[in-house]
């Protein structure tokens, strides 16, 4: 969700250069975006929070039904090297909601050295449903992001989350990306995971993790249906060539679908076959 930058230092707060002494020093930019979903009367999810900061510029879309759409867009390039994103979603109990994204997201080296963060929290009441349907996260050489989702579910909340991550841009090595999911339903952990790739990562890039792919992503679906009939173990992909997965049902109402593959348009055919 990367578009054409503005100039970021009238957003950061900091003074154009003057003509004579050091400029000043460059400071990571700071945004966090906020989304409430709330069921109506009519049973009609509505909006009452919609609040985009900095490049986590927010947009309603047509509804599809009762459910409330959102889609990030990217107002400048981010995250860069010292940025801190947020993103906070609710789900009230009864709600139905989807947040997308218009573009990619690319994580790019900046002008300090520390390194980005870029956190979401997705909170799911009972009887309501959240799709976190992100586009691609691209980490460019010389970025270093450190990427958390935490999601807290109520026993009767349904969910349906996509990450997707992609080693470098086309003819370039990965950047340092790490990324944590974790997923408590009722009080109690489902799932609690921490990836690391590029630089510094131990073996990230063996046959043991993605095989000389440059391209993962997972696909996480928790529904209490899967209490009466949990989900298959399903093998996906034809060979090395066109990327390999597995959906597998997890310790309580959830399937998992993993996946590694060339480039991230294979990854998306292997999620939605295990979806």
């Amino acid at each position: 969700m990367t578009l054409a930058p503005p100039e970021r230092s009238r957003l950061q707060g900091s003074e154009p250069a003057r003509a004579h002494g050091p400029a000043p020093a460059a400071h990571g930019l700071r945004a966090t975006a906020r989304i409430t979903a709330r069921t109506g009367a009519d049973g009609v999810t509505g909006l009452p929070v919609l609040d985009g900061e900095g490049p986590l510029a927010l947009r309603r879309v047509r509804s599809y039904g009762k459910q409330a759409r959102v889609c990030v867009v990217g107002a400048m390039s981010a995250p860069l090297g010292g940025d801190r994103l947020r993103i906070e979603a609710t789900a009230e109990d009864g709600a139905d909601l989807c947040v997308t994204a218009v573009a990619a997201t690319v994580a790019l080296p900046g002008r300090t050295a520390g390194h980005a963060t870029y956190d979401v929290e997705l909170t799911v009441g009972d009887g309501a449903r959240l799709e976190w349907l992100p586009e691609p996260l691209i980490s460019a050489e010389g970025s270093d992001l450190r990427m958390t989702t935490t999601v807290h579910l109520a026993p009767t909340a349904r969910l349906v989350l996509r990450e997707e991550q992609v080693l470098g841009r086309s003819g370039e090595r990965t950047g340092r990306l790490s990324s944590r999911l974790t997923v408590h339903r009722a009080g109690r952990t489902l799932l609690d995971q921490e990836t690391a790739y590029g630089p510094g990562a131990p073996g990230w890039d063996t046959a043991a993790v993605l095989g000389g792919h440059r391209a993962t992503g997972q696909l996480l679906v928790v529904d209490p249906a899967y209490d009466e009939q949990p989900a298959e173990v399903l093998l996906l992909g034809t060979g090395p060539d066109e990327g390999q997965g597995v959906r597998c049902p997890l310790a309580g109402p959830a399937a998992l679908t993993t996946a590694v593959a060339p480039d991230a348009l294979r990854v998306r055919r292997l999620l939605e076959a295990g979806a």
